[in-house]
C-alpha cells in the first residue's frame, strides 16, 4: 500500500492537491477536518465537543482523533493506499499512527509538506471562507492563531518523518497544476523507494 501524508500549514492547499492525488493514484483519502466536520453536523457527542475546540482555534485531542482514524482504516482493508490530510497533526498522532499501520504491516511513504508563506495563508484561508460557510475561515485573529498553533505545535511532525527519511518539502506556491507535479514526483520517488 501506497500511503501519504499531505502536510502544511491551514490554507497550504491540502484540500485541493489531495483531490488530485486520490484521483491519479486512485487512494483512499482520509481527511480529520472531514471527519470532525461530518460529526459536528450529525450533533454527535464527539462533534460538540471537537466543535468547542475548534472554535477556539485549538486542536482536538489526539485520543479523539486517533480514535476516529483507526475506525476509517479498519473500513480501507482493500485500498490501494491512503493520503492521510490534516493528520498526524502531533508527534503523539504521528507515533500513535507508525504504530497503528506497523500492526497492519503498513507503513508511510512519505509526508509531503506544502511550504506557504503566513502572509498568503492568511489570505487564502479569508478568501475560502467568503464561499466555504466555515466560521474558522472568516476570522482573521483565529486564522492567524491556527497558523500558529501548526507553527508551534504541528511542524514537529515534519521533523518525525525527516528523521525516517520520509519528508518532502514542496512549495506550495504557484500555479496548482504546477504544485500537483511536484506532488506526483516526490509521490513517484517514495513509491519507488518503497
Amino acid at each position: 500500500m501506497l500511503n501519504i501524508i499531505l502536510f502544511g500549514p491551514p490554507g497550504a492547499g491540502k484540500g485541493t492537491q489531495s483531490q488530485k492525488l486520490v484521483e491519479h493514484y486512485q487512494l483512499e483519502h482520509i481527511s480529520t477536518g472531514d471527519l470532525l466536520r461530518s460529526e459536528m453536523a450529525a450533533g454527535t457527542a464527539l462533534g460538540k465537543q471537537a466543535q468547542d475546540y475548534m472554535q477556539k482555534g485549538a486542536l482536538v485531542p489526539d485520543a479523539v482523533v486517533i480514535g476516529m482514524i483507526e475506525s476509517k482504516l479498519k473500513a480501507q482493508t482493500h485500498a490501494k493506499g491512503i493520503i492521510f490530510d490534516g493528520f498526524p497533526r502531533t508527534l503523539a498522532q504521528a507515533q500513535a499512527l507508525d504504530e497503528l499501520l506497523q500492526a497492519h504491516g503498513q507503513k508511510i511513504a512519505c509526508l509531503l509538506s506544502l511550504e506557504v508563506e503566513e502572509g498568503e495563508l492568511t489570505k487564502r484561508i479569508l478568501e475560502r471562507g467568503k464561499t466555504s460557510g466555515r466560521i474558522d475561515d472568516q476570522n482573521e485573529e483565529l486564522v492567524k492563531r491556527r497558523v500558529q498553533v501548526y507553527r508551534n505545535e504541528t511542524e514537529i511532525v515534519a521533523t518525525h518523518y525527516e528523521k525516517q527519511g520520509k519528508l518532502e518539502r514542496i512549495n506550495g506556491i504557484g500555479e496548482i497544476e504546477e504544485i500537483t507535479q511536484k506532488l506526483k514526483t516526490a509521490i513517484d520517488k517514495a513509491a519507488a523507494k518503497s
